[in-house]
C-alpha cells in the first residue's frame, strides 16, 4: 500500500479546477521559460521552440533550427532599452552543438553559435554585466552580439551540469562532486575584453551535485546525489551547515516510518532546490523537505509526497508549495505551523526515585521551554493537478493566469482558476450584449 497522502474529490482549497491542453511537441517536453508577463516558451526533446500565450493557451511561434534534443534554455532580455522597446530573446542550447538567440517577438532566429567541442548543459545570462555564461565541458564567456569573450580550458568529461550567479562577479559551477568558483574579470585597457579565472574548488560533496540554487548575495545552497544539503556563504564560498539526514526518522520524530530492505541512490538523491527568504525547499527522492537557514535544520517534510521522484519543486508568494514528479502528478502544499498541545506533566515520583530530584527538574522546564518557543510545522496537501499520463518534468507559475506544466507525454497543460475563467467568461458575454443592445438602440 502506498504511503503517499492523499486528497479526496472536494479540493476546496484548489482554485485550479479548469485546464487547456496545449498540443504541438512531438517527444518529451522539459522545460518552460516565462518571456514576459503572459507568455512562454517551452522545448524539449524533440529540438523544436514553442511560443505561447499563458491567458488563452494560443500558440504564437514555432521555431525550428536545432537538430537535436533541446539541452538548455534562458530568457535574454535586453534591459538597457526603454520598457515599451524592450527586446524578448530566449537563448537556446542543444545536443547539436549549438546555441540558437530567438526573438520573441518575430519568431526568428537572431544568430546562430556553432564552434562547441561538447554539448552545452546550462546557460546563465549576467544582465548586470551583460553577458551571458554557457557551461558544457568548459565555460564560455559571451556578449550580446554572440562574441566568444573568453573561456576556460577544458574542465573534465563530465563537464558543468549546472551554474549559478554569486556575488563581485563570481559564478559557481557544479561540475561532478566538486563544486568550482570562477570570476569574471574585465580588461583594463578599456576594451570588451574579459577574464575568466578559477578562484576555489569545494570539494565537500561525496557525490555529483545535481542541484543548486541562489537563495540571495548571502547564501547559496547545492544538493548531491547521495542526499546531502550544503549552505555556503554566497561572498567567501565557506561552507555554513549541511544536512544529510533526510532518511533518518529520529532526525524527523513526525515522519512516517517505513522499512526498506534496500535504499537505492535515486531516493535520496536532491534532484531540485528553490528557495524561498528563510527556507530552502529540497526535493529528495520521492519527498520534499524544508530546510530553516536561521535554525540550520528540517522544519517540515513529507517524505513521500509522491509515489515516484519529485523533479521540481517551487515556492509561491503565499504560503504554498507546488510539486511534480516522475508519477504524472502535480501537487500543491501549504506550510501551516502546528497546534501546539500543553505537555503532559511528568510524574515527579518518577524522579525522586531515581535519585534526580529538583536539578532535572530545572532542565526539563528548559527544554520544556525551548520546545514551546520552537513551532513545528508540516506540509498539508490541498491540491492534487491530474491531467499528466507520464512524468511531469516542470511547471511554471503565472500567478493570477495560472499555471504551466509540461511532461514525458509530449504535452503541456495550461491550469487555470475555474471561479476567475468564468468571472471573464461572463464579463465578456454582457459586454457583447451590451454592444449588440446600443446597436439596436441606435
Amino acid at each position: 500500500k502506498s504511503s503517499v497522502q492523499t486528497i479526496g474529490e472536494e479540493q476546496i482549497q484548489n482554485p485550479y479546477t479548469e485546464l487547456l491542453v496545449l498540443k504541438g511537441h512531438q517527444d518529451i517536453v522539459r522545460f518552460l521559460v516565462q518571456v514576459d508577463d503572459c507568455r512562454f516558451a517551452s522545448a524539449g526533446d524533440d529540438g523544436i521552440v514553442f511560443l505561447w500565450n499563458a491567458q488563452t493557451g494560443e500558440k504564437l511561434f514555432e521555431l525550428h533550427g536545432h537538430t537535436h534534443k533541446i539541452t538548455a534554455i534562458a530568457p535574454f532580455s535586453s534591459s538597457s532599452e526603454a520598457p515599451d522597446e524592450k527586446k524578448h530573446l530566449i537563448l537556446t542550447a542543444s545536443a547539436d552543438r549549438t546555441v540558437i538567440v530567438w526573438d520573441c517577438t518575430s519568431g526568428r532566429q537572431v544568430q546562430k553559435v556553432s564552434c562547441f567541442h561538447s554539448t552545452v548543459k546550462c546557460l546563465t545570462v549576467l544582465q548586470r554585466l551583460d553577458v551571458w555564461l554557457s557551461g558544457g565541458n568548459d565555460l564560455c564567456v559571451w556578449n550580446r552580439k554572440l562574441d566568444l569573450l573568453c573561456k576556460t580550458s577544458h574542465l573534465t568529461d563530465a563537464g558543468i551540469s549546472a551554474l549559478v550567479e554569486l556575488p563581485k562577479n563570481c559564478v559557481a559551477a557544479a561540475v561532478g562532486k566538486e563544486l568550482i568558483i570562477f570570476r569574471l574579470i574585465a580588461s583594463n585597457d578599456g576594451s570588451e575584453g574579459w577574464d575568466v579565472l578559477e578562484v576555489k574548488r569545494l570539494v565537500d560533496h561525496q557525490d555529483n551535485i545535481l542541484s543548486l540554487v541562489s537563495v540571495n548575495d548571502l547564501t547559496f545552497v547545492t544538493g548531491s546525489h547521495v542526499g546531502e544539503l550544503i549552505v555556503w556563504d554566497a561572498l567567501d564560498w565557506t561552507k555554513q551547515a549541511s544536512e544529510c539526514n533526510f532518511w533518518d526518522s529520529s532526525v524527523h520524530p513526525d515522519a512516517q516510518p517505513e522499512i526498506k530492505l534496500t535504499q537505492s541512490p535515486n531516493e535520496t538523491s536532491v534532484q531540485h532546490l528553490a528557495s524561498g527568504e528563510e527556507c530552502v525547499f529540497a526535493a529528495v527522492g520521492k519527498g520534499i523537505y524544508v530546510y530553516n537557514l536561521q535554525m540550520k535544520r528540517v522544519i517540515a517534510c513529507q517524505r513521500t509526497a509522491h509515489d515516484s521522484s519529485v523533479l521540481h519543486i517551487e515556492k509561491l508568494p503565499n504560503r504554498q508549495l507546488i510539486s511534480c514528479s516522475e508519477d504524472g502528478s502535480v501537487r500543491i502544499w501549504e506550510l501551516r505551523e502546528k497546534q501546539q498541545l500543553p505537555a503532559e506533566p511528568v510524574p515527579t515520583g518518577f524522579f525522586s526515585m531515581w535519585g534526580f530530584g529538583r536539578a532535572n527538574k530545572q532542565a526539563n522546564q528548559a527544554t520544556k521551554k525551548m520546545q514551546e518557543n520552537t513551532p513545528m510545522y508540516f506540509l498539508e496537501l490541498v491540491g492534487d493537478l491530474i491531467g499528466h499520463s507520464s512524468a511531469v518534468q516542470m511547471f511554471l507559475y503565472f500567478g493570477e493566469l495560472g499555471l504551466a506544466t509540461c511532461s514525458a507525454d509530449h504535452l503541456i497543460i495550461l491550469w487555470k482558476d475555474g471561479e476567475r475563467e468564468s468571472r471573464l467568461r461572463s464579463l465578456t458575454l454582457f459586454q457583447k450584449l451590451a454592444q449588440n443592445g446600443d446597436l439596436q438602440l441606435k
